[in-house]
């Protein structure tokens, strides 16, 4: 059963687990987190946003087996024209785009009517072209303008397009991007510099915003802050509501689909689905799930040490952090440690065009864990047979 297993699906077993794993507990917990909006706006049917959420989730999960099987070279080329699309489709995103809640980031597809986020593509284009660039420029790395200018200005473009609509995006995009570069070998006094002139951007615009009486998405941002920092019970119910569910949850528990504050906090099947989890799952559930993305970073780690070559490491390991920082985000607001962010928790939350683009990255990982065992398999079986050739001949 095994050998079939794997004779179709190639690549990391542990992260093909992971994945697994991870689509149980969103089956599980959409279906419970749900159950409210469907009474609401379904008549009762508590089936209509799970078949949805699994219809979705399967779509995905073909994209990740077909996605694997694509020889990771191809994605360094296909990277540039992901980019070359992305950029435009932000534009028209942030002046054109469908707003919901004072942001401008989805596009309506005309004809099919469901809407898509082109900022879930741009991260996973930009991750891939930073990849290809750093990968490319191994030779030269420490030169400024060779090597860390068309690394920089490719994420500047991007951040800057994603920033005005979303905010927390483009600065873990950012960060994400600072962190490849690091590990790509970019000199620390370029990245230092540069991130401390940003840093002391956004403090500026951060206090700016703060002192002034602003509508809109930056007065949104400004909300979300004062909230934060004030602790005010009635500006902080959904985190409130949060902080009840993982109350109720303690250390251990089993009760799937018994949540009570998914009744009252305003998104618990997106950006506070962590805490469901917990009402349901207790800490337990929680560590696994903590667990099951801290793996995958650990196992994208490996891919790094093992690969004879620099692109797919730094393909693989940014892709990992985007994932794994994403994730982080997601539960940090759902315990009050940060303001909201409306970062959802990948693969876990419901959601469309952030599922199959965390579903995309999840085939590009596997994809280049395949392509690293078949060419060290390959480079050792050519050892052995330089081994056997030189060995002497037995002339008795």
């Amino acid at each position: 059963m095994n050998k079939k297993l794997r004779k179709y699906f190639k690549g990391d077993a542990v992260i093909w687990a992971v994945i697994i794993l991870l689509s149980v507990f969103s089956l599980l917990t959409v279906y419970s987190a749900t159950g409210s909006l469907a009474y609401k706006y379904q008549g009762g049917n508590t089936y209509y946003y799970m078949v949805n959420h699994a219809t979705r989730l399967l779509i995905g999960i073909i994209m990740i087996y077909a996605i694997h099987l694509v020889p990771y070279k191809y994605f360094s080329r296909l990277s540039q024209l992901f980019l070359i699309i992305s950029i435009p489709l932000l534009v028209i995103t942030l002046f054109f785009g469908t707003s919901i809640n004072q942001a401008s980031r989805w596009l309506t597809v005309p004809g099919l009517g469901f809407t898509i986020q082109p900022s879930d593509l741009a991260k996973l284009a930009l991750i891939m072209y930073l990849a290809r660039v750093l990968a490319q420029k191994q030779d030269r790395i420490e030169d400024y303008k060779e090597s860390f200018l068309p690394a920089i200005i490719p994420v500047l473009i991007v951040c800057a397009l994603i920033l005005p609509a979303n905010l927390s995006t483009a600065m873990l995009l950012f960060v994400v991007c600072m962190i490849l570069m690091f590990i790509g070998r970019i000199r620390l006094k370029y990245l230092f510099a540069f991130g401390s002139i940003m840093a002391g951007i956004i403090a500026i615009f951060i206090t700016f915003v703060m002192v002034k009486d602003m509508e809109g998405r930056v007065g949104t941002w400004k909300h979300r802050i004062e909230s934060f920092v004030s602790h005010d019970k009635e500006d902080n119910y959904q985190v409130n509501q949060a902080k009840i569910a993982i109350v109720r949850g303690g250390l251990i528990q089993l009760r799937p689909g018994k949540s009570i504050q998914r009744n009252f906090i305003p998104h618990p099947y997106s950006d506070f689905i962590f805490a469901i989890i917990i009402e349901e799952y207790g800490l337990t559930g929680a560590i696994i799930i903590m667990t099951l993305y801290l793996y995958l970073l650990f196992r994208a780690a490996i891919m790094v040490r093992r690969s004879s070559r620099t692109f797919p490491a730094f393909l693989a390991m940014g892709l990992a952090l985007l994932i794994t920082s994403q994730a982080m985000i997601n539960m940090a607001v759902a315990i009050n440690l940060i303001p909201v962010t409306g970062q959802p928790l990948p693969m876990i939350s419901w959601g469309g065009s952030s599922m199959l683009f965390t579903c995309a990255s999840f085939g590009i990982i596997l994809s280049v864990s395949r392509g690293i065992k078949e060419q060290n398999s390959l480079n050792a079986a050519n050892h052995a047979n330089n081994e056997h050739e030189n060995e002497p001949e037995d002339n008795n």
